[in-house]
């Protein structure tokens, strides 16, 4: 009887030693299995993101521009063209305007020159005028009217141009005879032929003068 327990006894522990082995084989299989279960579930995990991420890259990059209300185009559309226009009329009115500036200049010049031979006229014959009939009507008569006339050309900005006793300028006077006088420096005008005359700081007509050493 002993014996029959005895094998029975040993077939049991045996059978226990292999289901001790078994479950330890299963631990490190469920182990293993857990570890690369662990390293798929992250694997499959990044591209779940990406997916994710995806979406709303395309939404960011694909996202469209608003249209405009054609309205709203029209009118910037029109308002451009009005602000155009008026700077494009405020450029030709300021063009205009200096062209209209520069033909007055260029017709008061061609006036005054045109006038300045009757003054001329005016000084000769006043010159001329005998000593004893200096205080005649006639004289007196001809001497207002001289002045009058010179007072007009005053306001209208023609000037008579200083010559006698001044430096050459040939700015302003034309030499056309040369003298030596020792009583005046060198290069001044000792007498004056021809009066010059400025229109608004502008030469008119230079003085034609005898310049001294």
């Amino acid at each position: 009887m002993e014996d029959v327990k005895t094998d029975e006894n040993l077939a049991e522990e045996t059978t226990n030693q292999e289901d001790a082995v078994s479950s330890e084989k299963e631990i490190d299989v469920t182990c293993d299995g857990k570890e690369e279960c662990s390293q798929e579930q992250e694997e499959t995990a990044e591209p779940e993101d990406d997916a994710k991420e995806e979406p709303e890259k395309k939404g960011f990059f694909g996202k469209k521009k608003e249209k405009k209300d054609p309205k709203d185009e029209k009118i910037e559309e029109l308002t451009d063209r009005l602000q155009r226009s008026m700077a494009e009329f405020d450029n030709f009115r300021k063009r205009t305007e200096k062209e209209k500036s520069a033909m007055f200049e260029i017709g008061a010049k061609d006036i005054i020159e045109r006038i300045l031979p009757v003054v001329d006229n005016f000084e000769r014959g006043l010159a001329a005028i005998p000593e004893a009939d200096k205080e005649s009507p006639f004289a007196d008569g001809m001497e207002k009217i001289y002045k009058q006339l010179m007072k007009t050309l005053d306001e209208a900005g023609v000037k008579p141009i200083e010559a006698v006793g001044m430096p050459f300028d040939p700015n302003y006077h034309n030499a056309v005879m040369h003298v030596e006088d020792d009583s005046l420096g060198e290069n001044v005008v000792s007498q004056e032929l021809q009066k010059g005359y400025t229109y608004r700081d502008t030469v008119v007509r230079h003085s034609m003068v005898q310049v001294a050493n």
